[in-house]
């Protein structure tokens, strides 16, 4: 269960003080028709950037330490607005702050990616360590503080994305402790202690929804749910298990905040694209490996058998490779793939991503030609048609 204290100043009002300057994202979200196809990249707050390593060095702290300190978190989040012409900023967060809020650690050592040192052994350390109630405004309130931040700095130039990690990707990372070790334990729990898996979940969920509610309230324009480890459930046990959570996140948002964009990535399983669909979501993000033309069509075929709660077949967003945006990939080969993309998903109801984060390594001015050949491209596109 959730309770909530007081909720932060409601987004309308800062909407209204700040109106959008660039609101290609809505409306491409909305299925309305743009004048070039929107984009923004996935983890483009970050380490790709010698801002950021800068800014890093200069406060002394690292990654989490960073979150704790909302003035810290609209700094970061605002670093890849400056540099690229991009279509929306995205809360400088992390998944695992939902986990932090029910008391588990989390920790980052060096070169190992944020691990949860001490995560569940079973049903009886869950119920003993995990509340059944949690005030998400108080344990989450430097986020939701962000969040206003980040719309006061932003002055409406472009729309601020919210998100949170889907309970399976949650529960994941509590049971397992890591992305790389113990890969079989959040299905593990699954079949062994289904009862406590149940009550572990359904928590989560209650969290999720409430912690996106409270972001859409601080400002949020958009909120994306990212099922990051659906690599690791199975099909069978992903429809069973994770699938009717996500539905109900999709259901109880779009019932609170009905004009607020909902998009969806399940990483290493959109093979739940029509799911999704069905589910809520106006934007169905596809991963690298995701057959653009297939889920396209997939998502068409679906809407004009049964419809969709949208009212209209759901956008997609992605899937460009990352790897194109590393050394030693040229802007000319950037550009090609850019096109590719764009022939292969038309520039309408579609929003430009990657398939998967930038992981650091990325160079800022490939990231800039791809961001430029979206635009560019898709304009060209969309002018010809």
């Amino acid at each position: 269960m959730c309770s909530t204290t007081a909720a932060p100043a409601p987004g309308p009002s800062l909407n209204e003080k700040y109106p959008l300057q660039n609101d290609l994202m809505l409306r491409a979200a909305r299925g309305e028709r743009v004048e070039r196809t929107p984009v923004w990249l996935f983890r483009q707050a970050g380490r790709h950037l010698p801002e950021y390593m800068a800014y890093k060095e200069e406060k002394g702290k690292n990654f989490l330490q960073l979150l704790d300190d909302p003035l810290d978190v609209a700094e970061v989040t605002m670093q890849p607005i400056r540099r690229y012409p991009l279509d929306a900023a995205i809360l400088f967060s992390d998944i695992l702050v939902v986990a932090e809020a029910l008391g588990i650690d989390v920790e980052m050592p060096g070169g190992k990616g944020i691990t949860v040192p001490r995560p569940l052994t079973g049903p009886d350390d869950f119920y003993a360590r995990i509340p059944k109630e949690v005030d998400v405004a108080q344990k989450l309130s430097h986020v939701i503080t962000a969040v206003t931040t980040i719309k006061e700095t932003l002055k409406g130039k472009v729309p601020l994305i919210g998100f949170s990690a889907a309970p399976w990707t949650l529960m994941y990372y509590m049971v397992g402790g890591s992305s790389r070790q113990n890969q079989e334990n959040g299905e593990m729990w699954l079949r062994e202690y289904p009862e406590a898996s149940k009550d572990l979940l359904d928590l989560l969920t209650g969290v999720v929804i409430e912690y996106m509610s409270l972001q859409v309230q601080a400002g949020a324009d958009m909120i994306q749910v990212f099922e990051a480890m659906g690599d690791f459930i199975s099909e069978e046990n992903f429809y069973e298990w994770a699938m009717p959570l996500l539905k109900r996140i999709a259901t109880e948002l779009r019932e609170r905040h009905p004009d607020v964009p909902l998009l969806c990535f399940t990483r290493g399983a959109t093979y739940s694209s029509v799911a999704l669909q069905q589910a809520g979501y106006n934007i169905i993000t596809m991963d690298t490996k995701t057959d653009r033309k297939a889920t396209r069509a997939a998502l068409q075929a679906d809407f004009e058998a049964n419809g969709a709660p949208a009212g209209r077949v759901s956008g997609v967003q992605g899937n460009f490779d990352v790897a194109l945006l590393r050394e030693p990939s040229t802007e000319a080969q950037v550009r090609d793939a850019v096109a590719t993309l764009l022939q292969d998903l038309g520039p309408q109801q579609l929003i430009a991503n990657l398939g998967e984060g930038l992981m650091g390594k990325e160079n800022p001015e490939l990231v800039t030609a791809f961001v430029n050949a979206v635009h560019e491209i898709s304009e060209q596109m969309i002018a010809a048609e």
